[in-house]
């Protein structure tokens, strides 16, 4: 870095959208709810901010879709797949920007996005959600 860029990168922070430089701010699942659908203040007060969840990827609904879910304990079965099986209460729809390269559904993982909430219907897949991970990036850990 020469100098004159050394001495002009403070003058550019403003410029940064807020919270550009923080680490994401780690949500976990216990977090979400306060009872049924109402939003712990916590939870509330992380809409439109970056965050972190850790849990496990749902087996997704099909191959090349560019969505998945994320749950507190790992699901064996599609409940879209079984007609016997239901989603937790507490599932996370991470909405991703390519493809989802699956993992086992017992493979901890960590997902990073932007948190949105609110009942949202997806045009494509008619899947609704109450709380999301926009612009989704994983890892195994």
């Amino acid at each position: 870095m020469n100098r004159r860029a050394l001495l002009t990168a403070p003058l550019l922070l403003p410029l940064l959208p807020r919270g550009a430089l923080a680490a994401p701010e780690a949500l976990k699942f216990r977090d979400l709810y306060v009872r049924g659908r109402q939003l712990t203040p916590r939870a509330a007060a992380l809409a439109g901010q970056q965050v972190t969840m850790i849990g496990y990827m749902a087996p997704p609904l099909k191959p090349e879709i560019a969505f998945f879910v994320l749950t507190k304990l790992p699901m064996s079965t599609c409940p879209f797949c079984e007609t016997e099986a239901q989603w937790p209460d507490d599932i996370v729809l991470a909405l991703t920007d390519h493809p989802v390269r699956p993992v086992r559904y017992t493979d901890l993982i960590r997902a990073t996005g932007i948190f949105e909430t609110g009942f949202q219907t997806d045009p494509e897949t008619g899947f609704i959600s109450f709380v999301r991970l926009r612009g989704t990036r994983y890892e195994k850990l």
